[in-house]
């Protein structure tokens, strides 16, 4: 059973009264879309309010969910719009995370049983790239940042961004180029590359 098949059931059970199923979707996802607003809203406080109300919008629209995508696409487009309009109403504009907030996002769980053959110096250029990286994705446009968050964070399909963005799939490997391109151009400079090159 895939992922996919596991969220149409309880997508059905949520339609067919089981309030439980949804309790459930949102375990699964809360910390997902935390992570996707996170790229958007800074203050944390912010960004559990803005996931909550995109859960709610998701609940009282589930019954109207038919599964032509995938439910997390769909709930993405929802959360994505519910911090758009948050921010709209509340004359922002979109901001990257905290240095905490991107480094704690990602973690890779079988650290522990690996060598350790950093240095001081590895580390000083691992956190300066890591930041470079994260002020360049804060400095792209909306839909440039949208689209590399979804593909390189989230690590979604090309299909599912195309239908989360509400756009053609080339115009989502048009933004994610683009973003690529604006990162490296950013990371240039550090890595010691002419501009013949990309990395």
């Amino acid at each position: 059973m895939t992922e996919r098949d596991v969220d149409a059931e309880l997508v059905a059970r949520v339609q067919g009264g089981d309030k439980k199923a949804f309790d459930l979707l949102v375990l699964k996802y809360q910390r997902k879309i935390m992570r996707l607003l996170s790229r958007m809203i800074r203050d944390q406080s912010e960004i559990e309010d803005v996931a909550q109300e995109a859960f709610i919008k998701a609940y009282r629209a589930l019954p109207q969910f038919r599964g032509e995508s995938a439910f997390y696409t769909w709930l993405y487009r929802i959360a994505i719009n519910t911090a758009r309009n948050w921010l709209a109403s509340n004359k922002r504009r979109p901001s990257a995370p905290s240095s905490y907030e991107s480094e704690d996002g990602e973690t890779f769980d079988e650290t522990d049983n690996l060598t350790d053959n950093t240095t001081p110096e590895s580390e000083l250029a691992s956190r300066q790239i890591a930041q470079t990286v994260n002020k360049a994705i804060e400095d792209l446009p909306e839909d440039l940042r949208n689209a590399i968050v979804l593909r390189e964070i989230e690590g979604m399909s090309y299909e599912d961004i195309a239908q989360s963005m509400n756009c053609p799939i080339g115009t989502v490997r048009s933004r994610i180029f683009r973003a690529r391109e604006a990162i490296a151009e950013k990371l240039r400079p550090m890595m010691g590359n002419s501009g013949d090159r990309r990395w």
